[in-house]
């Protein structure tokens, strides 16, 4: 009989004890799912990677036998026309038109913007009340004021975009209050793109509809609302989760506290200890396919685990290490769909953790952990609260 997934979890910081089980017994095997669906769960970091790089395995959600999180996500992901749910090779053509807007070089531009930031944001949580909620006070505005300048959002309308988007996120949320949220952020971003400039991201979206067969103005909403709402939840929720797994393993949070700064693998070691797409990667197979010495058949639901994927002892071996190095973790996924963010994610999380870590040494937890909201089942791992205190 198969086992209904997901699982739980023992520890708030690491995948469910039993995706270990079974990445060490049965690597892949069949598990129920909300709609009594058994797809395929794979545990292994190869056989992981294997179906993210291989094209015979379908994003699409309209595909008989997608393994859709539940119902608001299967009316979420047919509804939005994103490209993340989109094959190639019309996510290839959409996806390019964004890659120039997130190199490497145009993202280490935004550091000192993003270090002024989060100065700012600081100076403020630091003359308020003690204690503080630190996902409401830094981690959650960092994100949003990052990622609404980047797009050419106004900021002050942060309270409208961040409720829309924790609806369009959760997957308890009613499949009709998931579509009113995200009319309401497609009609607000809609309007921001009308007769934009080309001096900031909306702008050359807005740019690219004048070319024929490039663009529809549908298209270019899409695009916005999914770099919004993507360029804050995703990136508030892994700051404020490692904040409290630091402040758990103070040798770690030294790290960060480094005259010289930390080493650039201690952020992608955090990423593949605490990949917050806990439900898996989801896929469908197109053709059979032999992955681990089974064979998918056409039409058979994937759930690729990243999270206990990047736990696989034949690829990480020993306990956590910020000196890790290589470190291909999958916690932007990989392949076609590696997110396309990533540079920038990481960039926000190095700075975010830096300021906050170096300018209050005495940052502590003002709850019990036991306490904390963490979220288990958002497809978003993290904690909605996270109250601090540091003097």
């Amino acid at each position: 009989m198969t086992e209904p997934f997901p699982f739980p979890r023992d520890c708030p910081y690491d995948p469910p004890p039993r995706l270990a089980q079974l990445q060490r017994d049965a690597p892949i095997s069949r598990v129920r799912i909300w709609d009594g669906s058994t797809p395929w769960l794979l545990t292994r970091y190869d056989d992981v990677r294997a179906v993210l790089a291989d094209r015979r395995f379908s994003v699409d959600p309209a595909r008989p036998g997608y393994p859709a999180r539940g119902p608001a996500g299967r009316a979420r992901r047919r509804g939005a026309g994103s490209f993340i749910s989109m094959d190639a090779p019309e996510h290839t053509r959409l996806r390019r038109m964004l890659i120039t807007e997130f190199t490497p070089r145009r993202i280490a531009a935004l550091r000192p913007a993003v270090e002024r930031t989060a100065a700012e944001l600081l100076d403020r949580l630091t003359v308020g009340p003690e204690p503080a909620d630190l996902v409401r006070a830094y981690a959650l505005p960092l994100a949003s004021i990052v990622i609404a300048d980047l797009l050419g959002v106004p900021y002050e309308d942060h309270e409208f975009f961040e409720e829309r988007a924790r609806v369009m996120v959760d997957d308890s949320a009613s499949g009709e209050a998931n579509r009113a949220a995200t009319a309401d952020l497609a009609r607000y971003l809609g309007g921001l793109l009308r007769n934009r400039r080309a001096d900031d991201l909306l702008g050359r979206l807005n740019a690219q509809q004048v070319e024929p067969g490039r663009l529809d103005r549908a298209g270019a909403v899409s695009m916005a609302v999914l770099l919004l709402v993507a360029g804050h939840e995703t990136t508030a929720n892994q700051i404020a989760l490692s904040v409290a797994f630091l402040l758990r393993n103070p040798r770690h949070a030294q790290t960060f506290r480094r005259p010289d700064g930390p080493p650039a693998t201690a952020v992608d070691e955090l990423l593949r200890l605490l990949t917050i797409t806990h439900t898996g990667r989801r896929r469908v197979a197109t053709a059979d396919v032999p992955i681990g010495g089974v064979t998918i058949r056409a039409g058979d639901g994937v759930i690729a685990a990243a999270d206990i994927a990047n736990r696989d002892p034949g690829r990480f071996p020993g306990p956590a290490d910020l000196g890790r190095t290589p470190n291909h973790h999958l916690a932007f996924g990989h392949g076609e769909h590696l997110c396309l963010g990533h540079h920038l994610a990481r960039l926000e999380l190095e700075v975010a953790l830096t300021a906050l870590l170096r300018r209050l040494p005495a940052l502590r937890l003002a709850a019990a952990e036991e306490e904390l909201p963490f979220r288990h089942t958002h497809p978003i791992y993290g904690v909605d609260r996270l109250p601090v205190a540091w003097s």
